[in-house]
Parts: C-alpha cells; structure tokens; sequence
C-alpha cells in the first residue's frame, strides 16, 4: 500500500450515513482519507440491493475522479409483510414512514425482520467494482421508540439485543452489531489487505 493518504469518497446525501461510517473508520488507522459527496445518482426498482447499488454506482461512474462507494440499505418484514418493504425501503420511509408500517402489522410478537446494507465499490486502482454485504436479523417493534439513529431504526429490535431498538442505541453501539457495520468491517478488511 502506498504510504501517502489515499482519499475514498462515499457518495451520500445522508448525513447520519456519513457519521456511522466516518466513525468506524476512524479508528481503523487507515491509509484513506474518508469523504462526504454529495452527488444525486439515478434509480432504479430492482429485486436485489446488490442491482440497486450497482445501477446508482455506474450512474455517476463518469462524475467521480478517483474511489468511491455507495451504500444502500433495506429493512425487509419477512414475517408477515413477506419482505417489505425491502429495496423500497427509502421510497417508504418517504411516503408511510415508520408509523405506516406499525399500521400494516397486527401481532408484533410473531414478526421476523432483518436489516441487510451493501456497499458498492469502485476501486480506482484495479478498475473494478467490489460488494460488501451485513446483515442484521431482529423482529418489529409495537410502539416507535428512540431518538438515535435514522430510518427505520425506531423500530427494529435486533435479536442480540432483545431489549432496544436501533434507536436507543448509541453511534458505537449500533455500528459493533448493525447491518451497516457488518458490511463496513469486510469493507475495512479489504482496504487494510489491498496493495495497490
């Protein structure tokens, strides 16, 4: 790996995105510089994230000198909602928001949910497109609750956390068990591993 300070954009309008990784990161003691662009990508409905994130990636492919990823992120209701809203979760979020998904689901103790992100990443130097992929397993929350976080996270109760929802944990907490986290540590592991 080349000694000087390598600079990896990640293009995000979401802020609390941003902060999550930028956090990780940071104490990773890498060789990259992290960067917040700020640069609309198209989209498109697909079946997977993984074609989700690609389609955005390629979109602004001719916009970006250098490295940079993107990360999208779903929250699939499998039991009862049968995956929903999954890769329209943002659009979601936008029209029903949390409050409308409580509406959708009558017992909250028989619910099965996970969280899955995946980070889509062209990396500069060998001119290729790698994924990274978390996931999170937990169940729906009756009432909305918490204050931390963004999205969905006031009601999603992770398994190995029984107690909270995303929302009532802190930026740390969150990221040692989170979908997001998880995609980002193999994402570090990689950025520590390259030698280009």
């Amino acid at each position: 790996m080349k000694n000087k300070t390598n600079v990896i954009y990640f293009v995000t309008s979401n802020r609390n995105k941003f902060d999550e990784i930028e956090k990780l990161l940071q104490n990773e003691h890498l060789h990259y510089q992290l960067k917040q662009l700020k640069i609309d990508t198209a989209e498109i409905q697909a079946e997977s994230l993984n074609k989700v994130a690609l389609f955005k990636l390629n979109s602004i492919k001719e916009q970006v000198d250098g490295s940079y990823f993107i990360e999208d992120a779903g929250l699939f209701i499998d039991t009862p909602l049968n995956g929903f809203p999954g890769v329209y979760s943002s659009y979601v979020m936008k029209t029903i928001g949390n409050e409308g998904i409580l509406k959708l689901i009558d017992d909250f103790e028989k619910t099965e949910a996970h969280f899955t992100s995946v980070i889509a990443f062209y990396f500069q130097p060998i001119n290729k497109i790698l994924f990274f992929e978390g996931i999170t397993y937990g169940k729906v929350s009756k009432t909305i609750r918490g204050s931390s976080g963004f999205g969905f996270d006031p009601i999603f109760i992770p398994n190995i956390m029984p107690n909270k929802t995303f929302a009532e944990l802190t930026t740390e907490e969150k990221n040692k068990i989170s979908h997001r986290g998880k995609a980002l540590k193999k994402f570090i592991k990689f950025l520590k591993e390259a030698t280009y």
